[in-house]
């Protein structure tokens, strides 16, 4: 005798009193998205946009509110204007770094672009992923969120702000303290151990978020060190309370 799907479950379920559920891996952005929409988020401020991964990754599971993305290396920068090109609300910020003060600043480059700083990489960071060392430097324009981001604020009544600056996290907060107090939301890269020299760890990004009135929402791991099994990094998703 053969029994389909449904009838095991309901034997299980009347023999054994166990119900059997499949398992279901949630995506980190899927996550997101659906915070998103929960605040009425209708703008997401993509700091470190680097390709286009992020914004890609949430205009796939459904995000349509507007994005303005941030990114200054030259090639990324390059790659992330096509992958925006078509969408009418998704804008390219002209090629700039986002951090305390505006001026020009020299940007490390990484073998693998995304880990790209202008802070200095540490032997944490480049043993975990060897292709990560950095390979060259550009000297780039760097702006103060707070002196570009009027201008998309004025018409958002729920705006988000996403930062992944590789360690950058707090000079990126500490140009934005008329912006946050605009901010719904923020997702901001949290490292549990040094990964880039002189940057703030997880523990004193979440303090000061949360001095500021934004709530802890949500974890989601994104650099682990295989070698060792540890996670070195997890972006933290934050809320206002409603």
């Amino acid at each position: 005798m053969e029994f389909g799907r449904e009838g095991v479950r309901n034997i299980l379920r009347n023999a054994f009193g166990l119900e059997v559920r499949r398992l279901k891996n949630v995506s980190p952005a899927a996550q997101l998205v659906v915070s998103l929409n929960k605040f009425d988020i209708d703008l997401v401020l993509d700091v470190g946009a680097n390709r286009g991964q992020f914004a890609s990754e949430i205009r796939q599971y459904g995000y349509k509110g507007k994005i303005v993305s941030f990114e200054p290396l030259t090639q990324a920068n390059a790659e992330l204007q096509r992958a925006s090109a078509g969408d009418a609300m998704w804008e390219v910020y002209s090629r700039c770094a986002l951090g305390d003060y505006n001026g020009e600043v020299e940007i490390n480059i990484a073998g693998n672009s995304e880990s790209s700083s202008i802070l200095p990489m540490l032997e944490s960071h480049r043993s975990a992923v060897p292709i990560s060392a950095y390979k060259g430097k550009e000297v780039v324009p760097i702006m103060t969120l707070d002196s570009v981001a009027g201008e998309f604020l004025k018409d958002a009544r729920s705006p988000f702000l996403k930062i992944d600056t590789q360690g950058f996290e707090w000079q990126v907060l500490d140009g934005a303290r008329d912006t946050l107090q605009h901010i719904q939301g923020i997702s901001a890269e949290l490292s549990l151990v040094p990964l880039y020299e002189g940057q703030h760890l997880w523990r004193e990004v979440i303090d000061r978020l949360e001095a500021l009135g934004f709530n802890l929402w949500a974890f989601s791991p994104v650099f682990f060190d295989y070698s060792q099994g540890r996670t070195l990094q997890v972006d933290g998703i934050f809320y206002r309370n409603p």
